[in-house]
């Protein structure tokens, strides 16, 4: 089974690939919605979450009432302190890969040839390593800043700040194995993801590579 890693800088179109993806058969793993599972208050993080950023002295990022997490608190509070937010990745960073693990055997019992890992931080964590093939999906800073900026909560200077936590746009691209330009039209991106996933399949032997089918059949000629 090959297992794919996706990953892309913020509103670079990385969830639009994914979705893609799906419709090509291809079932993909989000460690977005692992987490938002793991900030649950029943959740197996809850009990480090809460004794790392107990409610006595992080009153704010917490409902009164449920002392469920406010996700856009605690996302403030964890973007403007270093210190927060690796005490956050240690406690969510090792659930998140035994996700991907589960993930991994299940689709392995399903027997399908091809996943994927939806990874924001893919090279960031190393976790290139633990996948066959990655794929950035990137689009010129202009484009991205209008897509982030048309969210809801979003500053000039949020944005810039959540640029300064991800590796460079530039520097994923010359990491990865494959570049999906998504600043063109979703039916460009598809076109892209298509022909990706035909080179990977051909170059994984689950298809016939038809150069090499040609050459057998002009030997014979």
């Amino acid at each position: 089974m090959i297992i794919l890693g996706l990953t892309g800088s913020i509103a670079m179109g990385k969830s639009t690939i994914g979705t893609m993806m799906n419709m090509l058969g291809i079932p993909v793993h989000e460690s977005d919605h692992s987490v938002h599972k793991l900030l649950n208050r029943n959740s197996e993080a809850r009990p480090a979450i809460a004794a790392a950023f107990p409610l006595y002295e992080y009153p704010e990022i917490y409902e009164k009432k449920t002392y469920n997490i406010k996700r856009k608190e605690f996302g403030e509070l964890i973007l403007n302190n270093e210190d927060h937010r690796k005490t956050l990745e240690n406690i969510l960073h090792p659930l998140v890969r035994e996700d991907q693990q589960d993930f991994i055997r299940k689709s392995k019992l399903k027997k399908f040839d091809i996943i994927c890992l939806d990874i924001p931080l893919l090279f960031e964590t190393d976790a290139q390593k633990r996948v066959d093939y990655t794929i950035v999906a990137s689009a010129p800073y202009l484009l991205q800043k209008q897509r982030i900026m048309d969210r809801p909560n979003i500053s000039d200077e949020k944005f810039h700040t959540i640029l300064e936590r991800q590796m460079p746009d530039s520097e994923k691209c010359a990491k990865a194995d494959y570049v999906i330009k998504t600043g063109l039209g979703r039916a460009h991106s598809m076109r892209m993801l298509k022909n990706i996933i035909h080179d990977i399949k051909i170059k994984s032997n689950l298809i016939p590579d038809p150069e090499l089918e040609e050459e057998v059949k002009t030997s014979y000629i």
